[in-house]
């Protein structure tokens, strides 16, 4: 229970023997409600709270592409591949196809456009590797340009090249190279399909494109060992 506070104090226009005049103070209540009634104490307590520090709400986390940016471009791929080999398959070959002036049979304009196509492939990991950061800082401003057209002109070379598989020579595989060769020649464009539908995706997870861009790396690489390398060393290197 609150009481009234008092005081007593000397009013300066009174003499020493009227005695000290005795002032009450109002109850300490009413400073603590205003003249709705409220109570003015719990009202501040209000506007602390209002004005306090609210606890740091954690953004939400990224929930990641959807199952289907991944999973269509895989399917996709998987059909052309599929497709390719069939029609490989059961083609019946025709052991023709276009020379090329300057070279010595179209099997050494196969095997040297194959090699081209090495060569640009080589090109391509190495600038992604520079705009990845994984050459040590290196990264020119050109290595992006750099890098869509060397796998531009990679992949313009191997057209020819499959065209005269296809079409001359068919699915082959009277031994484990040749096998190797045809699932590899099927699998390439089935990867490449994969990587151009996934690269206008947005939202896909880090790990995506370097992992199709190295498969189809990969792939090509095998493809040029069990046909071109083996030219040239059997062969030897010439037009």
């Amino acid at each position: 229970m609150t009481t009234a506070r008092r005081r007593f104090e000397t009013d300066v226009g009174r003499g020493p023997d009227d005695g000290p005049s005795v002032r009450v103070l109002p109850d300490q209540d009413m400073f603590d409600r205003d003249l709705s009634g409220r109570d003015m104490s719990d009202r501040d307590m209000s506007d602390r709270d209002m004005f306090a520090p609210q606890p740091a709400v954690a953004p939400p986390a990224p929930t990641g592409a959807p199952p289907a940016s991944v999973v269509v471009p895989l399917l996709v791929g998987a059909a052309v591949a599929v497709a390719i080999g069939a029609y490989a398959r059961v083609h019946q070959p025709t052991g023709i196809a276009v020379n090329v002036a300057g070279f010595s049979s179209p099997q050494a304009v196969k095997v040297w456009l194959g090699s081209g196509a090495a060569f640009f492939a080589v090109v391509q990991l190495l600038t992604a590797l520079s705009m990845w950061g994984r050459l040590g800082g290196f990264s020119p401003s050109w290595a992006g340009g750099l890098h869509r057209w060397s796998g531009r002109i990679a992949f313009l070379l191997t057209v020819p090249v499959a065209v005269h598989c296809l079409y001359a020579l068919g699915f082959a595989d009277y031994d484990l190279r040749t096998l190797t060769h045809s699932l590899l020649g099927c699998l390439f464009f089935g990867v490449f399909t994969t990587k151009m539908l996934s690269l206008p995706k947005r939202g896909l997870a880090g790990w995506v494109l370097p992992v199709v861009g190295g498969l189809l790396f990969t792939v090509l690489m095998g493809i040029w060992v069990s046909s071109s390398l083996w030219y040239f060393t059997t062969f030897g290197v010439g037009t």
